[in-house]
């Protein structure tokens, strides 16, 4: 169901994480590099931030439990272990080569007005949107109780509210106050701001409906069926990207800029910007079949790999065969 506060919110705390890693820390909130890294190269970067997602979780089950999603069933034949672990190849391998997922790519590299973002975005966009609606006939995509449209606006319960509010007002208190006068530039405050900012990025996923599978390929329904269309995560594109691109014009982060003193600006935390620098000059075949085939992946199944961490936690016989998968591809 079409969820504008819950979504727009969420949105924001999906704001507040990449952009705060990326003036806090000078790096890009890139899911898929930082989950494959926890396993084939942890370090005190990539584990504070899958650590923090992965605790996103706490709250939301104490304090508004109904905000979890509600997921298909887990594996339980060998075919469907074995579809998974495929799904999970794809999702895998497709973000290796395609160098990024939705959190890379589309939130923050779309927000750093990146050509290669762009196309990257494009494609697994498109790929995404054309197996949901037409592989399996579009029958993946979930139908909505009957007699009511997915596009039917639902607000959130008192308690969940609470949740959503509280969530958004103390990570920007954190963000913009707390962090800068209670921390150093050095090792130990990148940590602890990447495991804050994974929390973080946790929250606005799961408030958002970025991590219940039904609800993204609900949005992809538009094409097909309308009855089935949740425009919600459209509003991750305003409350998400957007936030996120005008804090880039206003603070150009990782360009040779000089505070009032004629001091480079640095991240408040860390000496300097570690940002992509890939061109649309460095994109061969493999970055778009990858992007494409993370593009499968997604429209076949809802999930990419920030909420797969999610669901790998809820769900473990689901996370097991998926996440078998996704380090394989890894691999490949």
């Amino acid at each position: 169901m079409f969820t504008p506060v819950h979504t727009s919110l969420g949105a924001l705390l999906l704001f507040q994480g990449s952009s705060g890693l990326l003036l806090h820390n000078g790096a890009v909130f890139g899911i898929s590099s930082l989950l494959s890294g926890c396993v084939f190269k942890p370090n005190a970067e990539n584990i504070p931030i899958i650590a923090g997602i992965v605790s996103s979780i706490a709250p939301v089950y104490l304090l508004a439990p109904s905000l979890l999603p509600s997921y298909p069933a887990a594996p339980n034949s060998l075919v469907s272990a074995a579809t998974t672990v495929g799904t999970g190849f794809l999702l895998g391998w497709g973000t290796k080569n395609g160098r990024g997922c939705t959190s890379g790519h589309m939130l923050c590299g779309l927000s750093r007005l990146s050509p290669r973002s762009l196309i990257a975005t494009a494609v697994f966009f498109t790929t995404a949107l054309l197996t949901a609606n037409f592989v399996a006939g579009g029958q993946n995509i979930p139908a909505c109780p009957p007699g009511i449209p997915c596009y039917t606006p639902v607000y959130p319960s008192s308690t969940e509210l609470g949740l959503i509010l509280g969530s958004t007002i103390l990570t920007w208190i954190t963000n913009t106050i707390i962090v800068p006068r209670a921390l150093d530039r050095s090792d130990k405050s990148k940590s602890i701001f990447s495991y804050i900012a994974g929390v973080e990025f946790g929250l606005g996923l799961l408030i958002s409906g970025m991590a219940d599978p039904a609800k993204v390929l609900r949005f992809f329904a538009f094409l097909t069926d309308p009855s089935r269309f949740d425009p919600s995560l459209a509003l991750i594109i305003l409350f998400g990207i957007g936030p996120s691109l005008v804090t880039y014009l206003a603070k150009k982060p990782g360009q040779q800029t000089t505070d009032s003193s004629g001091k480079p600006v640095k991240p408040t935390l860390t000496e300097g910007w570690k940002l992509p620098t890939a061109t649309v000059a460095d994109i061969d075949w493999r970055f778009v079949v990858g992007a494409a085939a993370f593009g499968l992946a997604w429209g076949l199944r809802g999930v990419c790999p920030g909420p797969a961490v999610l669901r790998t936690v809820l769900q473990p016989a689901w996370g097991l065969a998926e996440m078998s998968g996704y380090m394989l591809g890894n691999l490949v």
